[in-house]
C-alpha cells in the first residue's frame, strides 16, 4: 500500500473552494472512474472518493485543500505519477479559481438609475 498526502493553501474562501472541489470531483469521476461523495459542513466539506485500488478524501476549507489517499498494491507502483498528476490538476484548478476571484473583485458594480 502507498499513501498520498497533498496540502494546498488558497485564498478562495469556502464558497469558491466548494465550487473548485465539485469541479475536481466531477473530473476524477469522469477521467478515472472514481465514485465521489460530497459531505458539506458549515466550516468545511469532505469529498470522499473511491474505486478499485484507491480510497481517499479531500478536505475542503476556506483556506486549504488537504488530500489523502491510499493506493492499493497495483496502483502503489505508480504512486509518483499519480501524485504528480493530482498535484498538477489541483494546482491548475486553484489558479483558475484565484483568477476568477480576482476578476470578480476588479469588476465595477453598475449603479442602477
Amino acid at each position: 500500500m502507498a499513501d498520498i498526502h497533498i496540502h494546498r493553501s488558497h485564498g478562495l474562501g469556502l464558497a469558491k473552494a466548494r465550487k473548485t472541489a465539485w469541479k475536481w470531483a466531477e473530473t476524477v469521476e469522469e477521467k478515472f472512474g472514481m465514485e465521489c461523495t460530497v459531505i458539506e459542513g458549515e466550516d468545511s466539506d469532505v469529498v470522499e472518493f473511491t474505486r478499485a485500488g484507491v480510497d481517499g478524501r479531500l478536505l475542503v476549507t476556506g483556506d486549504a485543500f488537504e488530500l489523502s489517499a491510499r493506493l492499493g498494491l497495483l496502483l502503489g507502483a505508480f504512486r509518483g505519477k499519480i501524485e504528480t498528476e493530482i498535484e498538477g490538476y489541483l494546482d491548475a484548478l486553484l489558479a483558475s479559481g484565484a483568477k476568477k476571484a480576482a476578476a470578480a473583485k476588479a469588476k465595477p458594480v453598475a449603479k442602477k438609475k
